[in-house]
């Protein structure tokens, strides 16, 4: 299976990065819905409205099951003077690849886990966060992984872990 991961820089936020260019959400959400069997894209709160827009635009409907929202809560999050209540969890809206098998462990619709700090760029995923998105999406150590936006290449290197991690696991189960 082709399963993606996007985590462009968020509308309205471009500044933030060199390249300083808007990602143009709505061929970006169209790709997702054609192209891939599972995909997960990370956005900011104020956007969720639009993102779920353009999805419905895609014929991509909640309610229909066609995606769901998870949410990264941190615990420990950058402030911001004069911003109150502070942003303190991103929406991670998803798609998965397959089904939740019986004999595997339920998997949250969140996760908790602190930013990264001093890793290269704004918005760098932390590894726990990866692995998270990897088990929602309902991924298999043999699938086809997309990391559209790379930055710092942090979540390519969680998928090589996490595969690795499913393939010891695989192993001892066997024998």
């Amino acid at each position: 299976m082709r399963i993606a991961y996007a985590d462009p820089p968020y509308i309205g936020c471009a500044h933030y990065y060199e390249e300083n260019q808007e990602v143009n959400h709505l061929d970006l959400t169209k790709t997702l819905c054609t192209e891939y069997d599972g995909w997960a894209l990370s956005l900011h709160s104020p956007s969720l409205p639009m993102i779920t827009n353009m999805l419905e635009l895609e014929g991509f409907h909640a309610l229909d099951g066609d995606y769901r929202i998870g949410a990264w809560v941190k615990p420990f999050c950058s402030f911001k003077k004069h911003v109150n209540p502070a942003y303190a969890w991103e929406p991670i809206i998803f798609r998965c690849a397959r089904s939740g098998a019986m004999d595997k462990d339920t998997v949250r619709d969140w996760v908790a886990e602190s930013i990264t700090l001093k890793r290269g760029m704004v918005g760098v995923k932390p590894r726990a966060v990866a692995w998270w998105l990897f088990e929602l999406l309902g991924a298999d150590p043999m699938d086809e992984f997309i990391d559209m936006y790379p930055g710092t290449g942090a979540v390519t290197l969680a998928w090589e872990s996490w595969k690795d991690s499913k393939k010891h696991y695989q192993i001892e189960f066997i024998s």
